[in-house]
Formats: structure tokens, C-alpha cells, sequence
């Protein structure tokens, strides 16, 4: 067995699978490494919303970078689906975030103006016009931003397809394969020990998500990089209840599917690896919900879930090479818009590897809150 590569991916969710296929485009000898199976854990999650303009409502190198990564959305869902015949399941109907009360309102009008700026058909609308659009939304909404260009995809089936496509260039994927190590040796990446031997390379990109920091600590770099959990649940319909994405200021979100469930979620609990659904979480996200969408109380029950997903001190993903150890790179910590950055990751850090630094990574470092472990 074939134990050398080019580059070991630590990690086979949505940004290493990503990251694989690009790589494997510039004709690297990539292998994914999997503790478990490949999208087990916040890819297989998470919902899939492309929000660059309802999540970050500040302009900065993670605002543009996520402007990027959503416009390469209809190019690499055809590019995957020539290529695997995977159908990621985009769907570009807008969605609508709303303020539910009046003094909301007033700050999410000046959001509107602000965004603008990237997208002049990004409008506000007043509850009688939100209504209009999607009729089960509740009279008491005050209204809410209309962002024609959201979308979302199905993360499955997106880290499928890359992980498909990937393969079909050359990469290998080995799961159920625990990364015990990395190896070192004067400063220099040499490879990873795992469960089921050790594989030789000279480059190594962690991306474990809320896991990277326990790798990166044995390598003496300590970064602010900590599980928040996600519970969700989902309803079905025959009919269509809502056609586009609803966001709510309070942090719940409902997301319509092709298969006719809607994903409702998602809670917020900080410092945990824990994938327990909790009565207590559910009954705020159905409160949420039903405050939103009164008719959710009347629909069928299909499922609940929870995810971990990686965040970090300054809300900013760590995307760059170890300030230390030449050949280790990092790409994890990017919270609620793994997702949506996906595409763009995966080139960056792809470029990153073959010596090319795209200015916008700057702002995502490893260094900019490095401690070392003593």
C-alpha cells in the first residue's frame, strides 16, 4: 500500500473535501483522513443557507471573501454535477430576514442601504409587502430586508460531490482512519501517524473544524478555538408552506427543501462537544419559530438533530500556514458559514499550498492569537 503523498487532508468534511478537489485539480497527490465517515459532523448539519448578507453585516476581508465564495456557487454546482452527477440542490429563491419588531425595524433599514453597496436589488420591505411574498409569516412582523441573491444548498451532497470529484482526479480517501500525530522533523512536516499507520508527505492541512485546536496544541500553537453546539429540528409538508429562506434577528432560521421539509434552527451553546437535543433547546426553537410562522404549531413532525460548529475568538477563521512548522497549514474555525465559504477555502488554501497567498487570507493568520504551549 501506497503510503506517500503530496498532502494529507486531516479531516473530511465540507472544507476538506473542498480543499482536496482543488488540490487534485493542480494534479497534487492528495489523501483524505477521516476519524469517523466523510461529512459526520457539522457538514452533515448544518443547513446549508449561502448568507454572506444576512450573517455578517460588516465589511471586512471575511464579509468579501464570503461575497466571493457565494458567487462561485452556480459555476461549481454545475462543475460538480458534469462531474460526479451529484446535484447539491441549489436553490436561489432570496430570502427574507427579518425584524420583528418596530425598533429592529430602523437598524435593518440602514442595513439595507449598507448592503446595497454590493447589491443594489437588496430592498426593504414593510409588513404588508412581506406578507405579500410569503403569506404565513406572521402579521406582527414589522417587515424585513429582501435579499434576491441568498440561497442554499444541501451540505451532503455538496461535500459528496467534492469528495466525489476528488476521487475521480485522484485522491483517496481512507475513513474510520484517526490522526494520532503529526511528524516533524527540523522544523519540517514529514506526515501523520494514524491508527492504520503512518503517511509520508511534506505538507498537512488540519481541517477538523472545533477539533483543529487539539491537533495544533502538540505542534505549540494554542489557538482560541471552541465547539458551539447547534440543535435543529425540521417539519414536512405536502404543500408548500414558505418558498424562501426566513431569518430571524433572534437567531432562528427556516430553511425550505426541495423534498418538502423545512430545517429550523438553530441554538447556540457554547463549549461542548455534547450532541444531545434538549427539550429546553426545542421548546425555544419552536417558540421562535411559531412566533414567525404561526402554522409551523399544525405541521408534521420529521426529525431532530445537533451539530458542533468551530468557532473562535474573533469570529474570523484560521486559514494559513503554521508560523512555525513549515508544510503544516490550517483551515477550521469558520462557525456558522463553513458552508458558504466552502468553494473559496478550498481554492485559497489549494493556492496557499502551491505557493501562491491571496492578500484577503492575511486577516485569518494562525499567528494573530498564538501562544505557545509551554
Amino acid at each position: 500500500m501506497n503510503q506517500s503523498y503530496d498532502v494529507a487532508i486531516i479531516g473530511g468534511g465540507i472544507n476538506g473535501a473542498s480543499i482536496a478537489y482543488q488540490l487534485s485539480k493542480r494534479d497534487k497527490k492528495v489523501i483524505i483522513l477521516e476519524k469517523k465517515q466523510l461529512a459526520c459532523q457539522a457538514s452533515s448539519a448544518a443547513a446549508g443557507m449561502l448568507a454572506a448578507q444576512a450573517e455578517i453585516e460588516q465589511d471586512g476581508p471575511l464579509f468579501q471573501m464570503a461575497l466571493k465564495s457565494q458567487a462561485m456557487f452556480p459555476d461549481m454546482a454545475n462543475e460538480l454535477f458534469e462531474l460526479t452527477g451529484i446535484d447539491i440542490e441549489l436553490v436561489q429563491k432570496g430570502m427574507l430576514k427579518i425584524a420583528e419588531t418596530e425598533e429592529i425595524a430602523i437598524e435593518a433599514k440602514q442595513q439595507v442601504l449598507f448592503q446595497r453597496n454590493w447589491d443594489s436589488k437588496i430592498q426593504w420591505l414593510d409588513s404588508a409587502e412581506i406578507r405579500e411574498m410569503e403569506p404565513a409569516l406572521s402579521p406582527n412582523v414589522a417587515g424585513g430586508m429582501y435579499l434576491p441573491n441568498d440561497g442554499h444548498v444541501q451540505p451532503e451532497k455538496l461535500t459528496a460531490a467534492f469528495a466525489k470529484a476528488a476521487v475521480q482526479i485522484g485522491t483517496q480517501i481512507r475513513e474510520n482512519t484517526e490522526v494520532l500525530s503529526i511528524l516533524f522533523k527540523n522544523g519540517q512536516v514529514k506526515g501523520v501517524k494514524t491508527t492504520n499507520g503512518d503517511i509520508h508527505c511534506e505538507q498537512v492541512v488540519v481541517a477538523t473544524g472545533a477539533w483543529a485546536g487539539q491537533l495544533l496544541r502538540e505542534s505549540g500553537l494554542d489557538v482560541p478555538l471552541y465547539p458551539v453546539k447547534g440543535e435543529c429540528f425540521s417539519i414536512k409538508t405536502e404543500t408548500p408552506l414558505i418558498n424562501r429562506t426566513i431569518f430571524s434577528d433572534k437567531r432562528c432560521y427556516l430553511v425550505p427543501k426541495r423534498n418538502g421539509e423545512i430545517y429550523i434552527g438553530a441554538t447556540m451553546i457554547e463549549n461542548t462537544f455534547d450532541l444531545n437535543v434538549t427539550p429546553g433547546g426545542l421548546a425555544t426553537l419552536i417558540e421562535r419559530a411559531t412566533k414567525l410562522i404561526p402554522e409551523i404549531k399544525d405541521m408534521a413532525w420529521e426529525r431532530v438533530w445537533a451539530g458542533v460548529r468551530p468557532q473562535t475568538g474573533d469570529g474570523l477563521p484560521y486559514i494559513g500556514e503554521h508560523p512555525e512548522w513549515k508544510g503544516l497549514f490550517v483551515a477550521a474555525g469558520h462557525f456558522r458559514n463553513g458552508i458558504l465559504l466552502s468553494p473559496i477555502t478550498g481554492k485559497l488554501v489549494a493556492d496557499l499550498l502551491g505557493g501562491k497567498q491571496d492578500p484577503i487570507i492575511s486577516a485569518f493568520k494562525l499567528e494573530r492569537h498564538l501562544e505557545t504551549v509551554q
